[in-house]
C-alpha cells in the first residue's frame, strides 16, 4: 500500500492545498460548461454557428491532446527536473493569456488551435494538483477527498457569480431553488465568451499563488531517467487494466455531458441565466460525496465505488433520455453528478496514487489523466458527433435516443468493473509493480 512514509500520520492538512484546489477548477467551471451554447448557437443570435463534430473538435479532441501531451510534458519535468508548484505557475500564467486571446477568436481553426496550445498548457496541471496535495498528505485515501472538494466549490462559485454578474439583469434572490431570479439581458449569447476572459485574469492570479503551494521537489535521484516509462509499468497490474477500460468508456460520456447537457436543457425549455446553476447541482451533490469518500472506499472498497460511478452514470443519462419526464426531476437528477465524479474520477486516481511509487508520482497521476482527459474525451468528441447526427430527424435532435445510448456505455461500464475489476493496493508494494508478472 502506497504511503506517505515521511508525513507524520495524522498531519493537518495545509490549508493552501484548499486554496489550490479551489483556483484550480474554478478557471475551468466559470466556462466550461456554458461554452457550448455559445459555440453553437447561430451567429445572427450572438454564436458561432459551429456544428456538432467543431464543437466536439474544440472542447474534447483539443482538450484529449493536452491530457496525451500530459505524461511527457507536466510529469516528466515535475518528476524529474522541476518543483511541481513552479510548473503550475508558469503553466496558469500561460493558460491565462491564451484563454484572453481565445475569447477574440471567430473562426472554427483559429478556435482548435488555441484551444489545443491551452489544453496542452492546462490539463497536465488537473494530474499535478492532485500529486502535488497526496504528496503532502498522511492519509491520501480519507484526506484526498477532502481537499479535492474545493475544487468543486471553487467550480460551483463561478458557476452561480458568472451569469449572475454577465448573463442577466433585474436579478432578484429568494428562498427558493434557484434562488435568484431576473432576465436575459440582450446580448446574453455573445456575452458568454466574458468566461474565458475572467478566466484568464483568475488564471494569472491563481499562478502567482502557486509560487506559495508547499514546495515538492523533482526526484533527481531515481533510477529511471523517463519517469512516464516507469508509470506505465502500471498497466502490468490486471486491476489497472480493467479500470482503463472501464475509464475509457466513462469518460467518453462524460465529455459528452458537458457537449450537449446546456444545449439540451434550452430544448426542454430551461433559460440560458439558470443552465450553469442547474449544472452545478451536481456539483453540490459532489461535495457531499466527496466529504464520505473516505468512508465509502472503507465500506465497499475501490471495486464498489467505481461500479457505483458507472451505475450513477447509466442512471442519469436514462433519466435525461426520458424527455417525457417533467423538466424539475431531469434538472434534479443532476444530483447523480456528485456520485458518476467522484467515484469515478477521484477514486480511480486515489487507486493510482495508492499503487504507484512515489517517485513517479506526477507521471502516474498524468499517464491516467491520458485516459480519463486524453483518449476517452477524444471518444466522447467523435462519439457525440456521430450520435448526433443519427439521432437527428428533420434537423431536430431527438435527445431521448441520444442519452439512451449513452446510459448504455454507463452500464457497460459498471457490468465490466463488478465483474473483473480486483483491488490491489492492499496486495502490491509500488516498489514491485515493474516486476509484477501479468495475471
Amino acid at each position: 500500500m502506497n504511503t506517505a512514509n515521511s508525513i507524520p500520520a495524522n498531519k493537518p492538512v495545509d490549508p493552501r492545498l484548499f486554496v489550490m484546489m479551489f483556483f484550480q477548477y474554478a478557471v475551468w467551471g466559470i466556462w466550461m460548461p456554458i461554452l457550448p451554447s455559445y459555440l453553437k448557437a447561430e451567429v445572427a443570435a450572438g454564436g458561432l454557428g459551429f456544428d456538432g463534430y467543431e464543437v466536439g473538435w474544440i472542447l474534447a479532441t483539443a482538450a484529449a491532446v493536452g491530457a496525451v501531451c500530459s505524461p511527457f510534458l507536466a510529469g516528466q519535468f515535475a518528476d524529474r527536473y522541476f518543483s511541481t508548484e513552479r510548473y503550475l505557475a508558469v503553466a496558469m500564467f500561460i493558460g491565462g493569456i491564451l484563454n484572453w486571446v481565445i475569447s477574440y477568436q471567430t473562426t472554427f481553426w483559429a478556435w482548435l488551435f488555441l484551444s489545443i496550445a491551452y489544453a496542452v498548457v492546462y490539463i497536465p496541471t488537473l494530474g499535478l494538483t492532485n500529486s502535488l496535495a497526496m504528496s503532502h498528505l498522511s492519509d491520501s485515501k480519507h484526506q484526498f477527498s477532502r481537499v479535492r472538494v474545493w475544487g468543486t466549490v471553487g467550480w460551483i462559485a463561478v458557476a452561480w457569480a458568472f451569469p449572475m454578474i454577465f448573463l442577466q439583469q433585474e436579478l432578484q434572490f429568494s428562498w427558493l431553488p434557484p434562488f435568484f431570479k431576473g432576465t436575459d439581458l440582450p446580448d446574453a449569447t455573445s456575452r458568454i465568451v466574458l468566461g474565458l476572459r475572467a478566466s484568464g485574469v483568475m488564471s494569472i492570479v491563481y499562478g502567482v499563488f502557486c509560487l506559495f503551494l508547499p514546495h515538492t521537489p523533482p526526484k533527481r535521484g531515481a533510477v529511471e531517467k523517463f519517469a512516464f516509462l516507469e508509470a506505465f509499468k502500471l498497466l502490468k497490474l490486471p486491476s489497472v487494466r480493467v479500470m482503463v477500460v472501464a475509464s475509457l468508456a466513462v469518460a467518453a460520456i462524460h465529455k459528452i455531458y458537458f457537449l450537449q447537457t446546456s444545449p439540451y436543457l434550452e430544448s426542454i425549455g430551461l433559460q440560458k441565466i439558470y443552465i450553469m446553476p442547474a449544472m452545478s447541482i451536481g456539483q453540490f451533490a459532489e461535495i457531499f460525496v466527496m466529504i464520505f469518500l473516505g468512508t465509502l472506499l472503507t465500506k465497499i472498497g475501490f471495486r464498489g465505488v467505481l461500479t457505483l460511478g458507472a451505475v450513477c452514470y447509466f442512471l442519469r443519462f436514462a433519466v435525461f433520455g426520458t424527455t417525457s419526464l417533467p423538466m424539475e426531476l431531469i434538472i434534479v437528477s443532476q444530483a447523480l453528478h456528485g456520485f458518476c465524479f467522484s467515484c469515478s474520477y477521484a477514486a480511480a486516481y486515489i487507486y493510482i496514487d495508492r499503487v504507484a511509487s512515489p517517485d513517479v508520482r506526477n507521471s502516474a497521476q498524468t499517464g491516467f489523466g491520458v485516459i480519463l482527459l486524453g483518449i476517452g474525451p477524444i471518444l466522447g468528441g467523435t462519439l457525440n458527433g456521430f450520435l448526433e447526427q443519427v439521432s437527428t430527424v428533420d434537423g431536430v435532435l431527438n435527445y431521448g435516443r441520444f442519452w439512451y445510448a449513452c446510459a448504455g456505455i454507463g452500464l457497460a461500464a459498471g457490468i465490466v468493473l463488478i465483474c473483473l475489476f480486483h483491488d490491489e493496493s492492499e496486495d502490491v508494494t509500488p516498489e514491485t509493480v515493474g516486476e509484477t508478472d501479468d495475471a
